[in-house]
């Protein structure tokens, strides 16, 4: 069975610190967008074209900017320092709608998400995804 046909295992902390938080971020990216368009799907009965324009709504850099907001002061310090990290990473692209600082704030919420799945935290993720400060649907 190759590695891509079954769920992995999580990964140690240790590991998953030392990867490029643009490679967390990456990850993060596509749980999160999972995790909204979930939530949507479970909570509204529109067309997948309204869900999708809201989904687009949450995902975007400036959506998720917003989240941060609400859920920057729930961070423990190894998460504000996954945040930190990812914030301040060099990008090689840039965002064509949300502002500089969206954009790197975007990144760094992604990579916390990104480092909470492969660590295998996902009650984690629901604790903040779904905090009162930072409520998603």
């Amino acid at each position: 069975m190759d590695k891509m046909s079954k769920f992995p295992s999580p990964v140690e902390k240790e590991r998953a610190k030392q990867m490029n938080p643009v490679v967390l971020a990456f990850v993060g990216d596509a749980v999160y967008t999972l995790l909204v368009r979930r939530a949507l799907a479970l909570s509204h009965t529109s067309k997948t074209g309204e869900l999708n324009r809201f989904a687009a709504e949450r995902v975007s850099a400036h959506g998720q900017s917003e989240k941060l907001e609400g859920i920057l002061p729930l961070l423990s310090e190894e998460e504000a320092e996954i945040y930190r990290r990812g914030r301040n990473a060099k990008k090689q692209t840039k965002s064509k709608n949300a502002t500089v600082a969206e954009y790197v704030r975007s990144t760094g919420f992604e990579a916390v998400i990104g480092y909470l799945y492969l660590t295998g935290q996902e009650e984690r993720i629901e604790e903040l995804f779904f905090s009162e400060s930072g409520e998603t649907s």
